[in-house]
């Protein structure tokens, strides 16, 4: 039996996540217009199912897109909601022989804006969401987007095991469910993993105002997945309350600061962590990806960007350089906010380049390199 059939109606057309009426309606057309050569939301619905068919008839182990439009657990700035209808615009755009191989987009989840995880919610407003989003205050299906996209990647890796999902985010507490559905099915499958994970914050809370899932914590909810804690290698941390030496006794993971990456290079540091991969006999590795891990410079249409943060360019290499040893077995890319043009901090960083398309432009890159590294 199909768990992603059972888990279909959680879903929506890519582009649709966002639950709003008339704003970036031209881009949302322009979208559809590309991936299903319609416009009009009933052809575009049906297109949509269609390829749903053909996923879940595929005889081989595919690759999925799939976009979770939440910023609920952000906190700060909202606007990540807005990232996979950007980013799947540049990425069609950019890169059309995508759908010519193993490739398929599954949609965005359907998101209740004021929603982050079932678990903060009383009976009477999962009944309420239920019958609004399936009409049946009854169902069995979760209502929350962080609830609803771990059912969809269990579905996903339930009918698919050797499958793999780039996912685009929303915040970052986004990738506690792609994260944790990743590591608990490899952890079935009996394959060892590692996790990449870029960011100039550790998020590494325990919890933020007494919420345990959010942006600032979802890593130290997602360790206990892995075989050991320093299987979590983190890149770009440089804003922090407390030094590195904290976190790495604390949590177990393993950092290079943006200092150090910057100083010793993608290659030297890339290096190292195989070395130290392959030594804990890691055969296949996540990269999760929090844009604000690069510089304000390059990127700032994101809710903290940070100064004297890593370069995109340097940020590929290391990749390449990792997945050409280690398999890249899912991915996941976050924190892009299109309408937001953010202050720079630095006193050097007067002159940036146009926003969004400059954060536009890393993300449909780094998204680009991921599924190259997939398919």
């Amino acid at each position: 039996m199909s768990q992603l059939k059972k888990v279909f109606p959680s879903m929506c057309p890519p582009g649709n996540g966002v639950f709003t009426v008339n704003t970036a309606k031209e881009r949302k057309e322009a979208l559809h217009d590309k991936i299903f050569q319609e416009k009009s939301p009933t052809d575009v619905e049906k297109a949509w199912q269609k390829s749903w068919d053909t996923l879940l008839s595929a005889k081989n182990n595919p690759i999925g897109l799939l976009g979770i439009c939440s910023d609920c657990g952000g906190g700060i700035q909202r606007g990540a909601n807005w990232g996979p209808l950007f980013i799947r615009q540049s990425l069609y755009e950019s890169h059309p022989w995508f759908r010519e191989k193993n490739f398929y987009d599954l949609g965005d989840i359907r998101v209740i804006p004021h929603l982050l995880h079932d678990k903060y919610l009383n009976e009477q407003t999962l009944e309420s969401c239920r019958k609004a989003l399936y009409n049946d205050p009854n169902s069995e299906l979760a209502v929350s987007p962080l609830s609803m996209a771990q059912d969809v990647c269990d579905a996903f890796y339930h009918d698919f095991p050797q499958g793999k999902l780039l996912c685009l985010g929303g915040d970052h507490s986004v990738s506690y469910p792609t994260v944790k559905s990743f590591l608990q099915h490899k952890k079935k499958e009996g394959v060892k993993v590692g996790l990449i994970h870029f960011d100039a914050h550790t998020d590494l809370l325990v919890e933020r105002l007494g919420i345990d899932l959010c942006f600032g914590s979802w890593v130290t909810h997602i360790l206990e997945d892995l075989a050991s804690p320093d299987h979590c290698y983190q890149l770009g941390i440089r804003s922090s309350g407390k030094e590195r030496s904290h976190w790495e006794k604390s949590f177990g993971v393993q950092q290079f600061w943006n200092d150090e990456f910057n100083q010793r290079g993608p290659v030297e540091v890339a290096e190292q962590v195989l070395k130290d991969l392959k030594a804990k006999g890691v055969q296949e590795v996540y990269i999760s990806f929090d844009i604000d891990a690069l510089d304000e410079t390059e990127v700032s249409a994101t809710g903290t960007p940070e100064p004297y943060g890593l370069k995109l360019s340097d940020c590929v290499v290391f990749i390449q350089k990792v997945i050409s040893e280690i398999p890249l077995s899912g991915a996941d890319l976050m924190e892009v906010a299109p309408f937001l043009n953010m202050p720079m901090q630095s006193e050097n960083s007067r002159k940036i380049n146009p926003e969004p398309e400059s954060t536009l432009l890393a993300a449909e890159t780094l998204a680009s390199t991921f599924l190259e590294a997939m398919l």
